[in-house]
């Protein structure tokens, strides 16, 4: 993955070219099971997610946004900055 593509990865939707099915289908369903209190992580996304990962790949993947939340909120919560610009 190029950095172009990291760096558009919160508008991977308009840039849905540069990513491959998989991470398109992993990029969409960590949309919603981030915002699972609106999405509820309907049978839709589920089954597409699924589609695209074996069953354990999509647990790892289901756990690895799981902690990324929790990390966010945690930052959030404490009103922690980001290293690179809490060190400026």
């Amino acid at each position: 993955m190029t950095i172009d593509t990291v760096v558009l990865v919160s508008v991977w939707e308009e840039a849905a070219y540069l990513f491959s099915d998989q991470e398109r289908a992993a990029l969409a369903w960590a949309e919603e099971v981030t915002r699972v209190s609106e999405t509820h992580a309907s049978d839709e996304a589920n089954a597409a997610a699924a589609a695209a990962f074996s069953e354990q790949d999509l647990v790892d993947l289901t756990l690895a946004i799981a902690a990324m939340n929790a990390i966010n909120r945690l930052g959030v919560s404490f009103r922690l900055k980001p290293r690179a610009k809490a060190e400026s």
